[in-house]
């Protein structure tokens, strides 16, 4: 049976995290010796070299063991006291606790041809501490550039709409990224997040015009709908006035009342056609 070729790439990374952790002690009958002559030395410089042997890590920080060049077995030290040969031991710190870092603002083409401004802010660990010192020179800042190219490839598949819209599924898209190609440096990256998108001056001026006359033209349907229901009101209105000629009266009266309210010296009474037309008879 032939192997997946998708599973070769993933059994390799499995394969050297597994030898980088359980480091065997091969370091030949020179090496040895060198080791016995510093414990010799360490013993025989009793009690000052016990100040330079002891070491102490804190709660949020691992320390990687070199000797002679190879990383001891049974992986990182820490947290509290451990023991180094002072000639031929040295030792790394790895801070453990989450980092919290800015994305610088990107320049970035979307989809639809628009110019924008995004930055974000991406927070990660160190979760194997071996991983993050043999497998990378500097992993923050690898990390760090990374990032940056990951939010300029994730928002060029983006148009401008989707990128307003849809950010907590872009900074999902990210963090997925990230986290596959920040594993084997021991990078665990907890989450990402897009802190702002700045669209140029004119296309924020075009946008505005075109919101704009979008709410001027639903203005326009409204107050046009408004006054459609206000002329069958008024229809239906004239059509119960005309059934009864006192309706008629009542109303003039009531309009009457209204004026006499608001305290004006001029007052409009209108005259009914109705009662000119026995004058113009006669």
């Amino acid at each position: 049976m032939t192997p997946d070729p998708i599973q070769q790439p993933e059994q390799a990374r499995s394969r050297h995290r597994s030898s980088l952790q359980n480091v065997d002690y091969n370091l030949g009958i020179c090496g040895w010796l060198l080791v016995l002559l510093s414990l010799i030395l360490t013993v025989i410089t009793l009690p000052v070299s016990i100040w330079m042997c002891t070491k102490i890590v804190k709660e949020y920080e691992r320390a990687i063991i070199f000797r002679l060049g190879r990383i001891l077995r049974g992986g990182a030290k820490g947290p509290g006291l451990f023991f180094i040969l002072p000639c031929t031991d040295s030792f790394i710190n790895v801070d453990m606790r989450t980092i919290t870092f800015d994305i610088p603002p990107q320049e970035v083409l979307t989809k639809d041809s628009v110019t924008v401004s995004v930055d974000g802010v991406v927070y990660y660990r160190v979760q194997n501490a071996i991983l993050a010192v043999a497998n990378i020179t500097n992993a923050d800042a690898a990390t760090r550039l990374l990032a940056q190219t990951t939010l300029r490839n994730v928002l060029g598949t983006k148009s401008l709409a989707e990128i307003l819209s849809d950010r907590e599924e872009i900074a999902h898209s990210m963090q997925s990224s990230l986290d596959d190609a920040t594993d084997d440096w021991g990078i665990k990256v907890e989450r990402v997040e897009i802190k702002d998108v700045k669209l140029p001056t004119q296309l924020q001026r075009a946008m505005a015009a075109e919101a704009e006359a979008s709410r001027e033209a639903r203005a326009k349907v409204i107050a046009a709908e408004g006054e459609m229901k206000a002329s069958r009101a008024l229809k239906e209105a004239s059509l119960v006035i005309a059934e009864s000629p006192s309706a008629l009266q009542l109303r003039y009266l009531q309009t009457l009342n209204t004026i006499a309210a608001e305290k004006n010296s001029t007052i409009i009474f209108p005259l009914p056609l109705d009662i000119l037309q026995g004058f113009l008879k006669g």
